[in-house]
């Protein structure tokens, strides 16, 4: 009976276990910003609301998004632990 020897291949994935957990965090923070910009909708579709020009949905919201693509390309970017 031959004996079976396990042979424990290391997969080599592109990006470390921290870049997948950054990549998930940054996915957060941009939809966290598409969340911010919900809102300020006329419940009367015949009269204007000016609710949509508010600085949490022209300034905010905008600024909040790009951080989170900043911070995918940095969680991509890092280098994984060893």
């Amino acid at each position: 009976m031959a004996l079976k020897t396990e042979n424990k291949e290391k997969t080599n994935f592109a990006l470390g276990p921290d870049n997948y957990k950054l990549l998930a965090i940054g996915f957060g923070i941009i939809v966290l910003g598409f969340i911010l910009m919900l809102g300020g909708k006329s419940e009367d579709p015949n009269v204007f609301s000016n609710d949509i020009f508010s600085f949490r949905r022209i300034t905010l919201a905008p600024i909040v998004v790009l951080a989170g693509f900043a911070f995918e390309i940095w969680a991509i970017m890092k280098k994984p632990k060893e």
